[in-house]
């Protein structure tokens, strides 16, 4: 059993949630700088904990 977080978010929440363009999205999924979770009911759904979106927010993650 993988270990997921409770607090899953779509990547569309999380883009508006840090205020960033689609393009910048996707770059910053490319570059790695979050852990990306497949949805287990639909694999074109791409998953992003809330609390690395909050951590890049507060400076503490850094962007690509």
């Amino acid at each position: 059993m993988d270990q997921r977080p409770d607090d899953l978010i779509r990547t569309t929440e999380a883009r508006k949630l840090l205020g960033v363009s689609t393009v910048k999205m996707t770059h910053l999924i490319k570059d790695g700088v979050f852990t990306i979770y497949i949805d287990r009911l639909d694999r074109r759904v791409k998953l992003i904990s809330r609390a690395e979106i909050e951590a890049l927010k507060g400076g503490r993650l850094k962007a690509a």
